[in-house]
């Protein structure tokens, strides 16, 4: 069985999707901590020709509390955030088959950060035609106060877990051979370049699923989460 386990974004990059096409099980954290001014609750989208960040507002709270105990602001504005997105891509070749979902997945009336992030990963799995399971990594029956490869380790073990997944930023985190050594082969992923058109400006990468969306047919895009990508090896 192949596992990945990452913290929920909104609506992130291609290569968060590319992730979940390549297991079997993707496991979502909802209990870590919450990081400020990290990709959890904000991303980016092509304005002009340029990238420009777009976020979920959120309650005032700890720093120290974790993502499923954060809130979104009760004055979150729904329709201007639609709003952004319709100004900056109402011409673009597929916004009207993306459109919907945006509105369905903003829409979401629940105030529980987490929640809402779930509900908008598995809204954009569906609409991409991405089958993964998905598990909250709170319900998995683990010790939860292991900290980072500790707890990674725990959760595969608990899925009896063949091969992991991680982001390719997992090369720097992670010691390949803690997992040999508990029967688990260890791996990276790493997106290949997709560049495609932007209304016929140099083309900007690493956007949002939202640009691509608004710009490439799904059938384009099931193809790329499902080949345009390595699974690479540590260095031993």
């Amino acid at each position: 069985m192949k596992l990945a386990i990452m913290q929920p974004y909104f609506l992130p990059y291609i290569g968060y999707y590319q992730l979940i096409g390549a297991v079997d099980l993707f496991i979502v954290y909802d209990n870590v901590k919450y990081v400020k001014k990290g990709w959890v609750n904000r991303n980016r989208m092509l304005v002009n020709g340029k990238d420009a960040l777009f976020s979920l507002p959120l309650k005032k709270a700890s720093d120290a509390l974790d993502i499923r105990d954060r809130e979104l602001a009760a004055e979150f504005d729904r329709p201007k955030l639609l709003n952004q997105w319709r100004g900056a891509y109402r011409t673009a070749p597929f916004f009207k088959q993306t459109f919907p979902l945006l509105e369905e997945i903003v829409g979401f009336q629940d105030p529980n950060l987490f929640r809402y992030l779930f509900n908008s990963l598995r809204m954009t799995c569906a609409h991409l035609g991405l089958k993964t399971a998905f598990k909250i990594s709170s319900e998995v029956p683990i010790d939860h106060s292991l900290k980072f490869q500790d707890r990674v380790l725990a959760l595969c073990e608990a899925e009896g877990t063949q091969k992991y997944i991680n982001a390719i930023g997992g090369l720097e985190l992670y010691d390949a051979d803690a997992f040999r050594a508990r029967g688990i082969e260890f791996r990276a992923l790493r997106s290949r370049p997709f560049p495609y058109e932007q209304f016929g400006q140099p083309h900007v990468p690493y956007l949002s699923i939202v640009d691509l969306l608004m710009f490439n047919p799904v059938s384009k895009l099931s193809e790329i989460i499902a080949e345009n990508y390595d699974l690479v090896e540590q260095d031993a």
